[in-house]
């Protein structure tokens, strides 16, 4: 059974431990600007959103490689970059619809979230169960729509 990250933004509190778990479990370092999730601000609202590749059915970044850099691990469900065989062409970056795929100015090759082979740090250091790992099965499209369709306007004149 595949699982994915489940992210419930109103949880989140902008601790940022989900960006620090991240970047020293990729890195070996604690620097938030390589982490492969981020927190997305909101200031004058208060608000705090973590966003990560949602390791799209579709995954156009893996299709918009010309080098086939990015493969499916079989196993955990996500899109890995295969350093080795990236050539840093940028494609897959402009392809993700999210924005992210991101670019490594220092080893000239691409890189996002890869679900930590199957045990991702973000969910284990959120502290509010903001990130959380889950079956995929109440993840995804079906649960954004769900979840759009409860704060729509009664009145569909205001659409």
């Amino acid at each position: 059974m595949l699982k994915s990250l489940q992210i419930e933004p109103e949880k989140c509190t902008g601790c940022l431990q989900c960006e620090m778990a991240c970047s020293y479990e990729a890195t070996g370092f604690f620097n938030p600007a390589v982490s492969r999730i981020k927190i997305f601000t909101f200031h004058e609202e208060g608000r705090f959103v973590p966003y990560t590749c949602t390791q799209c059915s579709e995954a156009w970044c893996m299709h918009a490689c010309p080098v086939e850099a990015i493969v499916l691990n079989e196993t955990t469900g996500a899109k890995e970059v295969l350093e080795d065989v990236c050539v840093g062409c940028k494609v897959c970056t402009i392809a993700c619809p999210f924005g992210t795929v991101n670019y490594n100015q220092q080893t000239k090759v691409v890189y996002k979230c890869d679900l930590c082979g199957g045990d991702p740090e973000c969910a284990k250091a959120c502290p509010t169960g903001a990130i959380t790992y889950v079956d995929a099965d109440h993840t995804g499209m079906e649960r954004m729509r769900a979840h759009a369709a409860q704060n729509l306007p009664q009145d569909s004149s205001q659409i």
